[in-house]
């Protein structure tokens, strides 16, 4: 009789799944590209040439190890931020920081606390590593505040995720509500106040850095306004004795040499910055017209995406979706009740924008249809 390693018992028991079916997989299935990328909340605006020329400089270099300390970085982080360089965490985006945030401070049973509805990734982590997920629902398309901190109380909750600015919905709470909430949680509850959005987002919106708490971690990316997600690079702010820990379990060659010189040169570069959040301002306005010009409602966006009221249930609103990608716009929607009943469309350029201006009458037309 064969025999077999044997998985744990834990990842025997959990799915094989991603958080996120990614559009490459969709146009093999679809077996033809997008002609529109607007599902992934990426820049379409792409990294500045200053940050391409870095690349390029470094690209020779690629037989070396990255720097595991990755210190050029925390360092021009630091300065920029104000804050010290040992109260920086680098990783390979806010995704495989969430992991190790998990791995830190959830052990396996422990309860987890976020949003129904909120960035699935970080739930992919918790059951990953054996943690009990408890959801609240989102209250007017806004995270609930009140709601998250009850359930926190109520549970004991190890750790809590708030994305601010939100995703899937684009809205967003302004500072003083958020140090409200964070006055609300447990001492020993750690807060992941996921940021990725903050570059686009109004100002007020970002509380201050306070890297005295020991139990609040703020994530923010290179992903979003500054065009680098697909080199994976994002970081982690907080008391230096919680981010100390990210050594005990992080993958210290993880943030590849290329992906650290992209992210130097992108934090050096205002002008490019401030030029792609005017550009992303402009198209989430675009995309608001769109909108309304098909009788549907777009919810107010501080983020690189507008999240579209399709104004009728969660099937008809997957029906748009699904004609939308059958003319090769590639757009994402909300999955969670209530909040099912829109897509989401990332900024982009206009000719990507014009492109689903001109298939989104019929798509409505085709779900209408259906």
């Amino acid at each position: 009789m064969s025999s077999r390693p044997a998985l744990t018992p834990l990842a025997q028991s959990l799915p094989a799944t991603v958080p996120f079916v990614g559009p490459e997989t969709q146009e093999r299935a679809r077996g033809a590209p997008f002609r529109a990328r607007l599902g992934a909340n990426e820049s379409g605006f792409g990294p500045a040439p200053s940050v391409i020329e870095a690349m390029t400089r470094v690209a020779g270099l690629a037989w070396r190890y990255c720097d595991p300390e990755n210190f050029d970085l925390k360092q021009a982080l630091a300065a920029q931020l104000g804050v010290a360089p040992d109260t920086i965490a680098v990783g390979e985006g806010i995704d495989g920081l969430l992991g190790l945030v998990v791995r830190l401070f959830a052990a396996p049973g422990a309860t987890v606390v976020t949003s129904l509805g909120a960035y699935p990734t970080f739930n992919y982590h918790v059951a990953g590593f054996g943690a009990r997920l408890v959801t609240v629902p989102y209250r007017d398309d806004r995270e609930d505040l009140d709601g998250l901190a009850e359930a926190v109380r109520r549970e004991n909750a190890s750790l809590c995720y708030l994305a601010n600015p939100d995703n899937p919905m684009g809205t967003w709470w302004d500072s003083e509500a958020v140090m409200r909430f964070i006055e609300a949680l447990p001492e020993h509850t750690m807060l992941v106040l996921d940021e990725a959005y903050g570059e686009t987002a109004p100002a007020g919106t970002l509380p201050p850095l306070d890297v005295e708490r020991p139990n609040v971690l703020r994530m923010r990316t290179f992903s979003k306004a500054y065009g680098l997600a697909g080199l994976r690079c994002g970081y982690a702010i907080g008391e230096r004795e919680q981010i100390r820990a990210f050594d005990k379990v992080r993958n210290h060659f993880g943030v590849n040499r290329m992906a650290q010189a992209a992210a130097l040169a992108a934090l050096a570069d205002r002008a490019w910055l401030n030029s792609v959040v005017g550009e992303v301002a402009a198209a989430r306005d675009r995309i608001a017209a769109i909108a309304a010009e098909n009788g549907l409602a777009a919810l107010p966006s501080a983020t690189n995406f507008v999240t579209i009221d399709c104004g009728r249930d969660g099937a008809y609103a997957h029906k748009v979706m699904a004609a939308l990608l059958g003319a090769g716009i590639f757009v994402r929607k909300p999955m969670a009740p209530g909040l099912d009943r829109c897509i989401r469309v990332s900024t982009g350029p206009e000719a990507e924008l014009a492109l689903f201006a001109a298939e989104l009458p019929g798509a409505r037309a085709a779900a209408q249809a259906g």
